[in-house]
């Protein structure tokens, strides 16, 4: 019988194949770390555990850490994946994981603001000044694929000039566990990309497939935080009293496609979920109508009527 920690580096390693990202697998290591090591004091044999063993694991670890809900969840979460894999590789007998469950709490819709207010920070005058007027045609078009398309903080980082297809207006996205997805962007995006590469030929001239996207003036790439600082600048700037961040516009992209369209699933692959049940956060609306196109569904995709 391989000992628990040689089991967990051949489970591990397997999930690195995979490409699971270096946040998730450093998590496993913890948490399972943390069991065997209760195991241990309990002179406990990984294939002798049970269930109540397993409760008593995680009655301890609220006792001890003051545990929420999701972290329960999520310690519970990876015993049970690496057991099934060491049953199924034959290491174990049984997995007495496998039918184990906790209560699981209704997870709280993250907060969003209304599609009013979105417009009111997009849509806003730009500033008198020329210098801060090409500061903002660059963060206006960051709002802009932030809240068309969804993207997480570090997704829109790392664009690439080769990464936006301009013609069928879609953005290949390098998401988590370096998954690759594509995902569209609409009118009011592409009208503010086009305005914002204006500028970018101003500050550093020509570039090239694999330059960022989104630089400094002095042509570098922005930083996580530039971007994170910049996003609530302008909420300020539009009179705004919200904490605005990159991800409560992805929270708001996906609240806003929901609610006009329904198409749960479409949504979830836009967003690079994994799960759908992660996607499930924001059904606080009935879904039993047909999806509708994306050009339809999204406020700032639409086409104008004249």
């Amino acid at each position: 019988m391989e000992t628990p920690a040689k089991l967990l580096s051949m489970w591990l390693k397997e999930r690195m194949i995979q490409n699971q990202s270096e946040h998730t697998i450093t998590a496993y290591r913890r948490d399972l770390t943390d069991f065997f090591l209760f195991c241990e004091h309990k002179q406990l044999q990984l294939q002798d555990v049970e269930a109540s063993d397993l409760r008593q694991y995680l009655a301890e670890r609220v006792e001890r850490d003051q545990l929420s809900s999701s972290s329960l969840q999520r310690h519970l979460t990876s015993i049970r994946q690496f057991m099934k894999w060491a049953e199924q590789g034959q290491y174990l007998a049984q997995n007495p994981s496998e039918d184990f469950k906790l209560k699981r709490q209704s997870r709280p819709l993250p907060g969003l603001i209304d599609i009013e207010t979105v417009n009111q920070i997009l849509d806003q005058a730009a500033p008198e000044k020329p210098l801060d007027q090409q500061l903002w045609l660059r963060d206006k078009a960051i709002l802009e694929l932030l809240y068309s398309s969804g993207l997480r903080l570090a997704e829109l980082q790392g664009l690439t000039i080769k990464d936006i297809d301009f013609n069928r207006q879609l953005l290949r996205i390098t998401g988590k566990g370096n998954k690759t997805r594509i995902v569209p962007f609409g009118r009011k995006a592409k009208e503010s990309l086009i305005e914002w590469f204006k500028i970018y030929r101003i500050w550093v001239g020509e570039f090239t497939a694999d330059s960022a996207v989104f630089i400094t003036q002095r042509g570098q790439t922005l930083k996580p935080r530039q971007i994170e600082n910049r996003v609530k600048l302008q909420a300020q700037r539009a009179g705004v009293d919200v904490d605005l961040h990159p991800h409560l516009l992805r929270h708001c992209f996906a609240s806003h496609m929901l609610s006009a369209s329904g198409d749960l699933r479409s949504v979830q692959e836009m967003l690079g979920h994994s799960n759908l049940s992660t996607t499930q956060i924001y059904t606080h609306v009935d879904f039993d109508q047909l999806a509708k196109v994306y050009d339809q569904a999204h406020p700032r995709a639409q086409k104008n009527e004249y």
